[in-house]
């Protein structure tokens, strides 16, 4: 790579430009809030792209960490996006963007000779500082894949998932078992509390038996029972975005399985219950809040 870009410095973003710079890059930067994006290149000593073409054409290789596919499609191929100013190169979508779409973007970006990769990521904003996140890495071209995994590897550990838009298929089905796991964790500690167990010593005990998963590990006492959930750094709509993307994809595979639907619509409603703000670990309180109801 010769030039590398990134666009979005936001919450995941920002930490992930961090781990970059400390790996020896020295990303071009460019986000929606001119402020966000100065603020990081301050902080680490990088340059700010004019807007979208000016970055493409600085950069032959893009990483994007956006919050939904539309965004990524305007992005790229918008009025002054990225393929305005890219001569070829790569984008590589970090995001958690729509497997389907993905695919129908890559078909449009090789039309202008640029490649598409995407790369989503898993561990949340603790991982992302620390430059252990899970990146799913997927794409058609091996020789494109070769060049950007050192830079991935800046971030956290990567995967090869599969050919193009499958690290986003996997990505999405991933947060649909974990949103699984928190539910049943959180309807559990609460149907434990009213029968009069502690739900510390409960979740405690699930973590030495066959229900702990990650959320009772890493969340439950932590964010939930601790009443610090906005520290969990994971928005509820970001969450309900997944797991309604991996019933999407459920259903375009021929699967409409029950617990993909009714789980996505718990998730969907929890989200418009609690509106903008709320952290995904919120989801007790949208639970407490049935039972009050």
């Amino acid at each position: 790579m010769t030039r590398l870009g990134f666009v979005g410095t936001g919450t995941m973003g920002d930490p992930m430009v961090a781990c970059l710079v400390r790996g020896g890059h020295r990303p071009l930067l460019l986000d929606a809030s001119a402020g966000a994006a100065r603020r990081v290149a301050d902080r680490e000593g990088l340059e700010v792209a004019e807007g979208g073409a000016a970055l493409g054409a600085a950069c032959d290789t893009v990483i994007l960490m956006l919050p939904t596919s539309a965004i990524v499609r305007e992005v790229c191929l918008g009025p002054g996006g990225l393929a305005e100013g890219m001569d070829g190169g790569v984008i590589v979508d970090m995001s958690s963007s729509d497997p389907i779409e993905t695919r129908t973007l890559g078909a449009e970006l090789a039309e202008r000779g640029i490649t598409l990769l995407d790369a989503p990521v898993s561990g949340g904003v603790r991982k992302a500082r620390d430059g252990t996140l899970a990146i799913m890495l997927g794409g058609d071209d091996a020789g494109a894949m070769d060049a950007v995994e050192p830079a991935l590897r800046a971030m956290g550990k990567v995967f090869r998932a599969g050919p193009l838009a499958a690290g986003h298929a996997t990505k999405a089905l991933n947060n649909y078992v974990s949103a699984a796991g928190l539910l049943a964790a959180c309807e559990a500690v609460i149907v434990g509390r009213d029968f009069g167990l502690d739900p510390a010593v409960l979740t405690e005990i699930v973590n030495a038996s066959t229900g702990r998963n990650n959320s009772t590990e890493n969340k439950m006492a932590q964010f939930i029972l601790s009443g610090a959930y906005r520290d969990a750094g994971f928005a509820m709509s970001l969450m309900a975005k997944d797991v309604g993307l991996a019933a999407a994809l459920g259903r375009h595979t021929g699967h409409d399985f029950p617990g993909l639907g009714a789980i996505s619509e718990v998730w969907a409603e929890a989200s418009d219950q609690l509106g903008t703000g709320a952290d995904h670990t919120e989801i007790m309180r949208y639970l407490e809040g049935l039972e009050e109801g």
